[in-house]
């Protein structure tokens, strides 16, 4: 005649018929994250999926007639679009030339002011203030400097150095309306850069640096084997948030140029489809194709990066 089970052993057994601890505290946190969640689908997921929506559309403002769907034919002109390929290639070129004199520049920037002498907090407070000026401001300030008749940098360099023997219009000669702006937006941003990678440079341990001193480092092999290893986190972030302004960047050209045909970005050419011709479907596949060059950039950085942490 078989035992009966030991009722103990079967209690012990048996799952448990409430959920574990760490289970509820997934449930209690997800249930604290909706309300943020539910403002993020509402402020940016849902314009971004109305604007996926008009790209497959011709919609357009003031004809009075309901949007009606035709496919990827936005998307198709504007593969043929010359205007766009050349707003696209600016944009690149403007990002690269920024972003690495940015991050160039930001770097010594935040080595110098993370390091230690009178008057460092002045100096911190200083130098973020190219970066606390509304970007509008800022860009006309420059426009009025760079006038090839009363501007500063004109007479700097004709009058009062001689290094130039004729005035010139930095904002209507292409040769130099590139670099006039991205001066600009480096001067403008570099503060934002080196304040990021401050941040960074502050969680690095002194303990290290000492030991490496100890060790008979040199301060190149400090930088190159502390420094730049410990700091590819802070770097990526400054990265990723530098690139995504650069590639949307609106304000500063069109405060230069206006809706000049040469020195469009992708967001003025969409600005300009969008609000000035009224093609509402055009200029939100406009929208989609930055918002896609955008992510494939970001993409390339998280690559990047992941691959020297393996």
């Amino acid at each position: 005649m078989s035992m009966p089970a030991n009722p103990a052993a079967t209690s012990a057994a048996a799952p448990p018929d409430h959920p574990s601890l760490d289970a509820r505290r997934r449930r209690r946190a997800w249930l604290f994250l909706l309300p943020t969640l539910a403002v993020v689908a509402f402020i940016a997921l849902y314009p971004l999926a109305e604007t996926f929506y008009l790209s497959f559309t011709n919609a357009r403002l003031g004809t009075g007639e309901p949007a009606r769907i035709i496919g990827a034919q936005n998307y198709v002109d504007l593969v043929q679009d010359s205007y766009f390929h050349d707003a696209v290639l600016l944009t690149v070129i403007f990002t690269v030339v920024t972003v690495l004199g940015e991050l160039a520049l930001g770097l010594g920037v935040a080595l110098v002011v993370n390091s230690r002498f009178k008057g460092r907090s002045a100096v911190r407070a200083a130098m973020l203030i190219p970066w606390a000026i509304p970007t509008v401001i800022s860009a006309q300030m420059w426009k009025w400097m760079y006038n090839d008749v009363y501007g500063v940098f004109n007479d700097l360099l004709v009058n009062q150095l001689g290094v130039l023997d004729r005035n010139i219009a930095f904002v209507a000669d292409p040769a130099v309306s590139f670099w006039a702006v991205a001066l600009i937006d480096v001067w403008k941003t570099t503060p934002f850069m080196a304040l990021l990678l401050l941040a960074g440079l502050q969680l690095i341990p002194h303990d290290l640096y000492e030991a490496a001193r100890v060790d008979g480092a040199t301060a190149l092999q400090q930088f190159t084997r502390i420094t730049l290893p410990l700091l590819r986190p802070a770097m990526l972030v400054a990265l990723i948030f530098r690139t995504l302004d650069a590639l949307r960047v609106f304000d500063v050209f069109f405060v230069m140029f206006g809706n000049r045909p040469d020195m469009q970005t992708m967001a003025t050419y969409a600005q300009q489809t969008l609000v000035s011709v009224s093609d509402i479907g055009y200029g939100s596949a406009i929208s989609v194709a930055l918002f896609l060059i955008i992510a494939v950039f970001i993409t390339i950085y998280l690559a990047v990066f992941r691959a020297e942490e393996v």
